[in-house]
């Protein structure tokens, strides 16, 4: 019983990836793959200058003692 859930578990979904699941196009691939490494880029720069600006207040802070 447990075997044929499993057998047509696969099948189903074998189904469904064939026939029913619209894959993007390499170009459409391409193009998200832009923007993600953009904002990628975009939000690291934002982190090192927060990290920069918290380590000259830190660094300021410390020259008090």
């Amino acid at each position: 019983m447990a075997k044929s859930k499993v057998v047509t578990y696969f099948r189903e979904s074998y189904d469904e990836l064939m026939h029913k699941v619209s894959w993007p196009t390499w170009s459409e691939l391409q193009g998200s793959a832009i923007v993600v490494s953009i904002a990628s880029l975009i939000i690291a720069f934002v982190v090192f200058l927060m990290d920069e600006s918290f380590r000259n207040i830190l660094l300021q802070f410390y020259k008090l003692f």
